[in-house]
């Protein structure tokens, strides 16, 4: 898997010069998602989702239509929120509560972003239409692209 980390290396110097221009953290996250989905062959959708008067909500992303307000305390992102952490599912229908906004989505991995004060305020998600798509390296790079907007603000 040195393919895989040497690739998301080359992601996140790319991502890192991108993001470093942008006005605004929803503008380094349109960044993020676009270079991201369009760059690893096996995403089939990413994006942010981002808490907003207790609500997860849409925010910029790459790929097929989006549900646009999760339901509270259900699915991946939502466990990502409660739980702070990453969230890796190698088959979303073995998962309690999975939100399906796409019924091709088969696996999908969810990396908290932080406020300057260590809140998760958004969550990157990534989906992939095959099973097992992703593992710890991709969790690893994601979140090393993550610290690239970290602290944001909404």
């Amino acid at each position: 898997m040195r393919n895989k980390s040497d690739r998301y290396l080359r992601l996140l110097t790319q991502i890192e010069k991108l993001v470093a221009k942008s006005p605004h953290s929803l503008s380094a996250m349109a960044t993020i998602s676009a270079v991201l989905k369009h760059k690893m062959e096996y995403y089939s959708w990413c994006g942010f989702y981002f808490l907003y008067n207790g609500e997860l909500i849409c925010g910029p992303y790459q790929g097929p239509v989006a549900c646009q307000l999760l339901a509270k305390h259900t699915g991946v992102c939502w466990k990502a929120v409660d739980e702070n952490k990453v969230v890796l599912v190698s088959d979303v229908g073995k998962f309690p509560g999975h939100i399906a906004c796409d019924s091709r989505s088969k696996s999908e991995v969810v990396v908290p972003v932080h406020d300057a004060s260590g809140n998760v305020l958004a969550v990157l998600d990534v989906d992939s239409f095959h099973l097992d798509a992703f593992d710890s390296i991709d969790a690893e790079w994601l979140q090393k692209i993550v610290k690239l907007i970290e602290p944001i603000t909404l």
